[in-house]
């Protein structure tokens, strides 16, 4: 089993900067992609970054050029710098972690329980 223990997050103003991280833990052979989601109030789940353990990154268009996404292959660790934020960004932020727990075994594809951002006008 692979738990993910998201931390960062809070109340910024508007234009202000924000930081994420995700640490995993548990039965990990290797990890793939390692992503972060949001979902604000009454909208569903979205896209905002995802990694490639080789460092190739996927961004959503509305964060391009004010979000960062990065990651610890050491650590099994994946950060999310969120700079120039605006009110829209505000939803709750899901790390998510797909690899294997061995060589030959199931793919497990893990969530954090999320972390709440919000940016106040």
């Amino acid at each position: 089993q692979v738990q993910l223990v998201e931390s960062g997050g809070g109340l910024v103003q508007a234009g202000g900067s924000l930081g994420l991280s995700c640490a995993a833990s548990g039965n990990i052979f290797s990890i793939g992609r390692m992503g972060w989601y949001r979902q604000a109030v009454k909208k569903q789940r979205e896209l905002v970054a995802t990694i490639t353990s080789s460092g190739s990154t996927n961004y959503a268009d509305s964060v391009k050029g004010r979000f960062t996404i990065s990651r610890d292959n050491a650590k099994n660790t994946v950060f999310l710098q969120m700079n120039t934020l605006k009110p829209e960004d505000t939803a709750v932020y899901f790390c998510n972690a797909n690899g294997r727990t061995s060589p030959v075994a199931t793919i497990f594809d893990s969530w954090g329980q999320g972390t709440q951002v919000t940016v106040s006008s």
